[in-house]
């Protein structure tokens, strides 16, 4: 069954011509709180390779731009008639690869993280670096989100989840844990949404 549901939506990203499947978790949650609108400006850290950049550029339009970061360098994506999309090879904890975002747009209306530790099998130790790289997203949103912009991030859940959840909390008017349909049942991924941020 749990196969069943993963290739159904490998096969429906396939159709709608997205790279990867987890386009839909970020879809699904869109959906329901609206958290992209026309001519947006974009952060999307950890965006290879590329599913959430791409949703991202056909739904802000012409007028938005989308700024996507990562480690590795991926495939070109062309998106004619839709939102700018740049991206940038360049690690998100080094000052250099902030002053490049900055460059893009001084401030940015939504920040996304779908970034991920390379996984050891070790639960405890594979939460621990998620939860790190949830953090360096925070912090990266407070530094580069407008007043009112809104946060969707990826962490695994676990031991200190919750502390990570209330920072959140402290930044945001509204806060919820997300867990998208299309996420695997037995995954302990989930991610937490901020909305309407309340600036530093």
């Amino acid at each position: 069954m749990v196969n069943e549901v993963q290739d159904h939506y490998f096969r429906m990203a396939k159709k709608d011509g997205y790279p990867a499947r987890s386009v839909y978790k970020l879809e699904e949650a869109d959906q329901k709180y609206k958290i992209l609108q026309k001519a947006d400006k974009v952060l999307d850290l950890g965006c290879q390779p590329g599913s959430w950049s791409l949703y991202c550029a056909r739904k802000l339009g012409p007028a938005g731009l989308v700024v996507g970061i990562d480690l590795n360098q991926g495939k070109k994506i062309s998106q004619t008639g839709k939102a700018k999309m740049v991206r940038l090879c360049g690690d998100i904890m080094e000052e250099e690869t902030h002053e490049l975002l900055r460059e893009m747009a001084p401030l940015y209306d939504v920040v996304l993280s779908d970034m991920a530790p390379r996984t050891t099998g070790n639960k405890w130790a594979d939460q621990q670096q998620s939860l790190e790289l949830s953090r360096m997203a925070l912090a990266l949103a407070e530094q580069f989100l407008k007043p009112g912009g809104h946060f969707y991030c990826k962490v695994f859940e676990g031991e200190d989840y919750k502390e990570y959840f209330r920072a959140v909390q402290k930044r945001f008017e509204f806060t919820k844990t997300v867990k998208p349909k299309s996420s695997r049942k037995e995954s302990r991924e989930v991610f937490v949404l901020g909305l309407k941020f309340k600036g530093k």
